[in-house]
């Protein structure tokens, strides 16, 4: 049912925790599956993702999508981070089964949940920023699927 880098990414979290002085921390939850993410992230002066954590309540899907997403970030500019989509965090875990393609769709919001609250925090705005780009905000761009 999941791949080895599924189950490894859910034995093995990588990226747990909480950024105590995070710039940058975004919360999103699915009320149909109860899978909760809120990731924390520190963006150096250049908008680099210096560092990235995550807490999820959720299933091993949910842990794993998180997991995954973090360290497909980390490192990476703000720019190049609302880049990452849910498939590029499904490719990278070499599948979900479908009832669980939910999981990366929050990976890939909370992402961008995340860097509209540094927008928010900064007055900066980059493309692809939802918030930037004049979304409302709430929806994270993505209707209740």
């Amino acid at each position: 049912m999941y791949t080895e880098k599924v189950m490894d990414h859910f034995q093995n979290p990588r990226n747990v925790g909480e950024i105590e002085d995070a710039n940058a921390v975004g919360t999103v939850g699915n009320a149909k599956c109860g899978d909760i993410m809120k990731i924390y992230m520190k963006i150096d002066e250049n908008q680099v993702i210096s560092d990235i954590k995550f807490k999820t309540f959720g299933c091993g899907a949910a842990i794993a999508t998180s997991s995954m997403a973090t360290e497909l970030v980390k490192g990476k500019t703000v720019e190049e981070a609302l880049q990452i989509t849910n498939r590029a965090v499904v490719e990278a875990l070499e599948g979900l089964p479908p009832e669980k393609l939910h999981c990366s769709v929050l990976a890939e919001e909370a992402i961008h949940a995340a860097i509209e609250d540094y927008c928010k925090r900064t007055g900066l705005s980059f493309e692809g920023c939802k918030k930037c780009d004049g979304c409302c905000g709430s929806c994270h761009g993505h209707e209740e699927e």
